[in-house]
């Protein structure tokens, strides 16, 4: 055997060893079926475990393919019956191989169709629960089969790095076990449905700001500790697919990266799927099929015509085009997709998919805050209540861009907690920030024009201009609704709403882009000086015709949406204040401040009413500086289709807020491992560094003992809790780690009991302070008391040496630390470990 194959059966031995010290802890033993491609498979490449004689008829298919059929299998097309999907695999009937389709999925499937909206990763990661993880991959693999998909592009396992990620809620967690944890589960969740699952973006896809050209940089170490472990989790799950990422990493493009594709994801890890482009991210021909990209999307500039001209030119050899097309076809028949008789294609069960939509939002539901027992609200607090604020009438389902699902219904909160509330309870409701804006006043131009509900036939046009005087400078905000071609809005000559850039012009979020009746909806805010204005309106029926409106808000709108606002408050015993930050794919926060007149919203309420609770519809950490005036603070995330329901479940306190941070919430602004440092985020002249190395996310605000907001993991309950009789010892490898958890309080409650591990003296190499090595969600009535065990395995006690390229132990004396957060820890005690 030479010297390179032995290399490369050493690292997939390596791989399937890696993996399998990953996967202990405490999320589930992994299914049968889907054990790591590395331990399965043989040194056959063509091998696929599983279906007897899958490799013969895979190679019998590609002698009967041709070169122009092999390529077709290599990159997306037309569908000539689209279902609303993001993609099209064109297949070869003659053959038997069949189309395959691929749906955006990370919160539900996203076609043309309703679908089950589940709520956000970010607030399915807040449970802390693997075994939820997987009913909610269920959920996303049975509709996807259901409504005619063979693919899902989910999960998303890109650890959240900075909060001003603009896809930060269709993620997971800033840590990279919980995220392993999560992402394996509901990798599994998918595929137990016959679904394929496609995890993303590989690697370093952190951002959304200059995504598609910034080149991540990034040590070994930083790496295999951080980034990667969620995507290993998924290998180690059987994930089918995955999906490059569109940044470079290290200097080249993630999806033409052999380090990347070839190196760790096959060689180390011994993945036997295949690896599509992030939609447009494939950058070459020869070199990203040669790295080990196997499909692009969703078409085929590199892939198409290139691809013929690279082989027959003879700068990809035809091995390696065989070499991808195998791969895709051992997949598909790992799924049953090249069978005579494929699986048979489930019906949509709506109910079961509300069900698990609506126990993820109540399980993910945290409690930042709660002073003076305002929650929940009993007696007096629930029969006199004030709901302020557009999403408490709006329902807030979901983020922004592909993660965004339209469900079959969706309630909106001030309903459901005008239900749960009762006949005998007054519940009153105000504004308090008009988003989508009121008809401009009937006399305002000259010559008069109707513009707050106007048709224009298909096929004709409808056009207006006209004069208005404001009597003083004011800022407006101008917004046009509309169902189909954009219409011209120009004020003093400018264009208020040109086309965007890229995915900015296709992804404006998932609140602010669409009107309660579907109208497409885009906004402008000017300071406009006294004087004379003209505005002209241009708008085309197209083929089926168009409504449209043209409407404003203004400083004296505002204002007395706020007034209206206060005099509700000040009128109830309790409020509750639905606030939002809207994130959507191609675009990062600017602020991790609340948007708009919220802040000035929140003060102004809560200064006449401090029986305030905040309820916060918000993507990732956000900043508070009104926080001290409030009574409670409710992070809902975006809780899906059934997020109304399991907001009031909460508040009411039918189910204890059991959900915890999984992301750090800063003090302020700069106070982030990326704060104040360009080159860590946004990255300077196209580089970015990712100079926090290990640190990343709570690391790092104990590295550098900075106090946040609200520490990861943090959550409050409404009963009390103990821990007590921490007891250590070194076991299989890794450490036996036991304590007692006890509910103190008077009311049955859930509590996540969290497991951290301090750094090995004997190991010279960049350590966390803490690192998180377990956790446990538990539900005990008042009183009860239960014995936890956590097994720290191997792989947590151990980081990864750049110069060995490998894990080696943490020996020697550990601490370990049990409690509710990472800086709420109770218990303390050591362990030693002996080296190997």
């Amino acid at each position: 055997m030479s010297e390179a194959v032995s290399r490369r059966c050493a690292m997939r031995l390596l791989g399937a060893v890696g993996a399998a010290l990953g996967a202990g802890g405490c999320v589930a033993a992994v299914p049968p079926g889907t054990a790591p491609r590395a331990a399965r498979a043989s040194e056959d490449a063509t091998a696929v475990p599983g279906r007897p004689g899958s490799a013969a008829r895979i190679e019998a298919l590609l002698e009967r393919l041709t070169l122009e059929e092999k390529s077709a299998l290599l990159h997306g097309g037309r569908d000539p019956a689209p279902l609303g999907q993001a993609g099209y695999l064109p297949g070869v009937p003659r053959l038997g191989i069949p189309a395959l389709r691929l749906a955006d999925g990370p919160a539900g499937v996203r076609v043309a169709k309703p679908a089950t909206a589940l709520p956000a990763p970010v607030m399915l990661a807040s449970a802390f629960d693997p075994a939820l993880a997987r009913e909610y991959g269920r959920v996303i693999g049975r509709e996807g089969r259901a409504l005619g998909q063979d693919v899902v592009l989910s999960p998303m396992a890109n650890l959240i790095r900075t909060p001003y990620a603009g896809r930060n809620f269709e993620t997971f967690a800033e840590d990279p076990r919980l995220t392993a944890d999560l992402v394996a589960e509901v990798v599994r969740g998918i595929q137990d449905e016959g679904l394929i699952a496609t995890v993303k973006h590989f690697a370093l896809n952190n951002q959304e700001q200059g995504r598609d050209t910034v080149d991540a940089v990034a040590g070994e170490q930083t790496l295999h500790e951080t980034e990667l472990r969620g995507f290993e989790a998924a290998v180690a799950a059987g994930a089918g697919a995955v999906m490059g990422a569109y940044n470079k990493v290290n200097g080249t493009y993630a999806c033409e990266s052999k380090p990347l594709l070839d190196e760790v994801l096959r060689g180390r890890w011994g993945f036997d799927g295949w690896v599509v482009s992030g939609w447009d991210a494939a950058h070459s021909t020869v070199a990203a099929i040669g790295a080990g990209l196997d499909m692009e999307m969703p078409g085929g500039t590199q892939f198409g015509a290139p691809l013929l001209q690279a082989v027959r030119g003879g700068s990809v050899h035809e091995d390696t085009v065989d070499l991808a097309v195998r791969r895709i076809l051992a997949t598909m028949d790992r799924f049953g997709l090249l069978a005579a008789r494929p699986p048979a294609r489930p019906a949509r069960d709506a109910a079961a998919g509300a069900r698990v939509a609506r126990k993820v939002a109540a399980a993910g539901a945290v409690l930042l805050r709660n002073e003076h027992a305002t929650l929940p609200l009993t007696g007096a607090a629930a029969r006199s209540i004030a709901v302020i604020g557009p999403t408490g009438q709006v329902p807030f389902v979901g983020g922004g861009g592909r993660a965004h699902v339209v469900p079959d219904r969706a309630a909106a909160p001030l309903d459901a907690i005008r239900r749960r509330a009762g006949n005998g309870s007054t519940v009153r409701y105000a504004l308090g920030e008009d988003l989508y804006g009121r008809p401009l006043p009937a006399k305002l131009l000259t010559p008069a024009a109707d513009l707050a509900d106007r048709r224009v036939d298909a096929g004709r046009s409808w056009s207006h201009e006209g004069v208005f005087t404001l009597g003083a400078d004011d800022e407006w905000t101008l917004l046009v609704h509309y169902t189909g071609k954009r219409p011209g809005v120009r004020l003093d000559g400018e264009e208020l709403f040109p086309a965007g850039q890229g995915v900015a012009e296709q992804f404006a979020g998932g609140l602010l882009a669409a009107a309660s009746d579907g109208l497409t909806v885009r906004r402008r805010t000017l300071a406009l000086t006294a004087g004379p204005h003209r505005l002209a309106v241009f708008a085309e029926g197209g083929d089926r015709g168009q409504r449209f409106r043209l409407l404003h808000t203004t400083t004296a709108t505002r204002a007395a949406d706020l007034a209206e606002a206060v005099r509700t408050a000040e009128e109830a015993h309790s409020v509750v204040l639905f606030a939002y930050d809207d994130a959507t794919e191609g675009t990062d926060r600017t602020s991790l401040g609340l948007p708009g007149g919220q802040p000035r919203l929140i003060e102004a309420v809560t200064a006449v009413n401090p029986r305030t609770t905040v309820v916060l519809n918000t993507p990732s950490g956000t900043t508070m500086p009104w926080l001290s005036r409030t009574g409670a603070v409710l992070q809902m995330y975006y809780p899906g289709q059934e997020g109304a329901g399991a907001t009031s479940d909460v508040l009411f306190g039918d189910v204890d807020p059991g959900g915890r941070l999984t992301q750090t919430f800063p003090a302020e602004e700069q106070a982030t491992p990326v704060g104040g440092d360009p080159l860590r985020y946004p990255g300077v002249g196209g580089r970015q560094e990712y100079g926090e190395g290990v640190h990343v996310g709570h690391r790092w605000y104990d590295a550098q003992q900075v106090t946040p907001l609200f520490p990861f993991g943090h959550g409050l309950s409404y009963t009390t809790w103990e821990y007590e009789k921490l007891s250590v010892r070194p076991e299989r490898g890794g450490l036996r780690v036991e304590f007692t958890v006890r509910n103190t309080g008077r009311r049955k409650g859930t509590e996540v009991a969290q497991v951290y591990v301090g750094p090995s003296a004997d190991l010279k190499l960049e350590q966390p302070v803490r690192a998180l090595a377990g956790y446990r969600r538990l539900t005990l009535a008042p009183g009860e008391a239960r014995r936890v065990v956590i097994d720290i395995d191997a792989r947590a006690l151990s980081s990864w040496d750049p110069e060995q390229h490998a894990w080696v132990p943490g020996s020697g004396r550990r601490e370990v630390f049990a409690g509710r957060s990472s800086r709420e820890l109770h218990l303390k005690a050591k362990a030693v470990l002996k080296s190997r």
